[in-house]
């Protein structure tokens, strides 16, 4: 293997890692879920200003008209951000982050119902296999822990979220560089993110040092390195490659939540993940499937 394939796979491995942190600082600031989505995206704002100042140059220009993309991708990631802080406090870090990534179901749900897709026999049974996984987890915590179950149930509804913010991403990076695109992102996510944090009451001061220094760092590690990492791998390794690998972004959520918040999952929690697991990367990889047939036709 080359040097430049090392250092993609090891982009592509931090940004997992990296993203795998997102529960921990929800979890470590000493306030509210969406009050830590705000600070994570607009903090990310300044960070990342002066790259995209050193490469305005570079960025060739695009219609007014089309801004209207990553802005709506950044309201739906600030209601992704805004529900899954939120089901944080309710449930598992590792649950939270299980169920929030079931975009592509509802990507894939979204265009067979609104734009006639056929969907291959894969989807269908990765289907199949996430929802039974799914009703593991949420049921067994109705069950054993009703108050899991809400935070179970509020993140299934992230992943439609999140799903949303994939397809009009899908629609922005046909006008923006990946760089840009995160950006304007941001401004979407931020300002959304404001307005949800004052409809709840939410105050966005007067908090601790330590609370601070989460908020700075999940911009940091979560946002930045995170996407920016992904971004490159992306660049530089096939959809087909990056996509089923970040079903292991809720396995590494699970490990490090076990020494970091000392949650450890129980039997029917671990076989409904494991399964779920199993379906959102049949999903992802017969996604891939099709779209290189399309290519290729």
């Amino acid at each position: 293997m080359s040097n430049k394939n090392i250092l993609v796979y090891a982009a592509l491995g931090i940004g997992v890692l990296a993203l795998s942190f997102s529960a921990m600082f929800v979890r470590w600031a000493d306030a509210p879920g969406p009050v830590t989505a705000f600070y994570r995206m607009f903090f990310s704002l300044f960070l990342l200003l002066p790259v995209v100042l050193s490469r305005r140059s570079q960025t060739p220009k695009v219609k007014s008209q089309a801004l209207i993309f990553p802005l709506l991708a950044g309201v739906f990631t600030a209601l992704d951000l805004a529900l899954w802080t939120s089901a944080l406090g309710y449930t598992t870090a590792a649950n939270a982050t299980l169920l929030g990534n079931t975009a592509p179901l509802w990507v894939a749900l979204g265009a067979w119902l609104i734009l006639k897709q056929k969907l291959s026999n894969g989807f269908w049974r990765g289907l199949a296999l996430t929802l039974t996984g799914a009703v593991l987890i949420v049921g067994t915590d109705f069950i054993l822990h009703p108050r899991f179950g809400v935070g179970d149930l509020m993140a299934v509804f992230t992943g439609f979220f999140y799903g949303c913010y994939f397809l009009f991403t899908e629609k922005s990076r046909a006008y923006f560089t990946p760089l840009i695109h995160i950006w304007i992102v941001g401004i979407g996510a931020s300002l959304s993110l404001f307005v949800v944090n004052v409809l709840l009451g939410n105050s966005l001061t007067g908090y601790d040092r330590t609370t601070w220094i989460v908020f700075l760092s999940t911009a940091l590690v979560s946002q930045l390195i995170g996407y920016m990492a992904l971004a490159y791998a992306l660049g530089h390794l096939p959809a087909s490659v990056v996509a089923p690998t970040m079903v292991l972004q809720p396995v590494m959520t699970a490990l490090l939540a076990i020494p970091l918040l000392g949650e450890i999952p129980n039997l029917w929690q671990g076989l409904g993940g494991l399964i779920a697991l199993t379906g959102i990367y049949i999903v992802n990889r017969s996604h891939q499937r099709e779209v290189e047939q399309t290519l290729n036709l």
